[in-house]
């Protein structure tokens, strides 16, 4: 992966150098996407992510600054301060960022050096959650979108429920007033003469923020729509799409394995690279559009090694919050100091 590294010179990337966020505060740039897996193809997007440093207003002042999105070039950067917060989450979007192959930087200073050099204190068991949660979703998508033409109504309801239930699990940490137990779902014989069971709720909440209530109920209901899709595929250009997926949830499967076997987070997949595009290029995927079994068998094997590795990884249940608030107030000192 190399001369990629003067793409940020070019002149559409000029706001890196001109935006009052940006600028010297920038500590780490990188590639993300499939160029930061290693799976690209030609036609594959460059997409850009980095970290940049709060300002001293931000700080100990009234400013606030999370992030900088340029939809032309495809370019995120978050502040500091929230990206700290996403990679004690173990967030599977933002984590990577601190695994990338060495040429796959296309900017590093000093401080972004020392973020990659404690990058082992933002690991603990939330990946187990965030990268399963994250995988289970993938499959449930992939399950029901392939094959839901042939699948039993009740079998569909049930890959709708396992998704919701999963989203659900970051209810407690995303709505600060939300009591477990608040909301229930649960599949019962359906009331809908169409179908065969349905899924129900019961909710049970009393002066509750309507923002945060309506928030959560879209949550549920963008899942329920994405699986409602039925026959509505563009073959061709779905399949394209299904098996990037596809390959994305076995890529998510070999970086939680890593993370919990090793305490490595290992982005570039330089050793599946050939079974990752054999998956993109639709080898498992058989004539009917299904997958095959031999694809699903290669699936629980995976499922199998991060089960294992969750039960028995030497990671702490939490990471290392007091390290890292150290680590933080060092690199934000510098800041107020105007040492950068």
């Amino acid at each position: 992966m190399t001369g990629y590294k003067n793409i940020i010179n070019k002149p559409e990337y000029n706001f890196i150098n001109t935006n009052e966020h940006l600028g010297k505060h920038v500590i780490l740039l990188g590639l993300a996407g499939s160029y930061a897996y290693g799976t690209n193809i030609e036609s594959s997007d460059i997409d850009i992510r980095g970290i940049t440093l709060n300002q001293k207003s931000d700080l100990i002042g009234l400013t606030q600054f999370e992030q900088y999105v340029d939809d032309n070039t495809d370019t995120v950067i978050y502040a500091f301060n929230k990206m700290v917060n996403l990679l004690l989450s173990c967030n599977p979007n933002t984590i990577e960022l601190l695994g990338l192959a060495p040429d796959n930087y296309l900017y590093l200073n000093d401080i972004g050096k020392m973020l990659l050099d404690n990058k082992r204190l933002f690991l603990s068991k939330r990946a187990i959650q965030s990268f399963g949660g994250y995988a289970d979703a993938q499959l449930r998508r992939l399950q029901n979108a392939l094959a839901r033409d042939t699948f039993p109504q009740s079998e569909k309801e049930q890959h709708i429920f396992n998704s919701v239930k999963n989203a659900m699990y970051s209810f407690n940490s995303s709505y600060k007033n939300f009591e477990n137990g608040s909301l229930e779902i649960f599949i019962d014989r359906a009331v809908n003469p169409e179908l065969e069971t349905e899924i129900f709720v019961n909710a049970k909440l009393s002066h509750y923020p309507l923002r945060d209530y309506v928030s959560m109920w879209n949550t549920m209901s963008n899942v329920v729509k994405d699986y409602d899709k039925i026959g509505k595929r563009n073959k061709k250009k779905d399949d394209l799409h299904l098996n990037k997926h596809a390959m994305h949830l076995m890529r998510l499967f070999m970086m939680a394995i890593d993370i919990l076997e090793k305490g490595e987070i290992n982005t570039y997949r330089e050793k599946e690279h050939e079974l990752l595009m054999d998956i993109r290029f639709g080898k498992y995927q058989t004539d009917e559009g299904t997958f095959s079994d031999s694809f699903y068998d290669m699936m629980r094997e995976y499922e199998k090694k991060l089960d294992y590795a969750s039960k028995h990884t030497q990671l702490p249940d939490e990471p290392d919050f007091k390290s890292v608030q150290e680590l933080v107030m060092t690199i934000n000192e510098r800041v107020i100091s105007d040492e950068i």
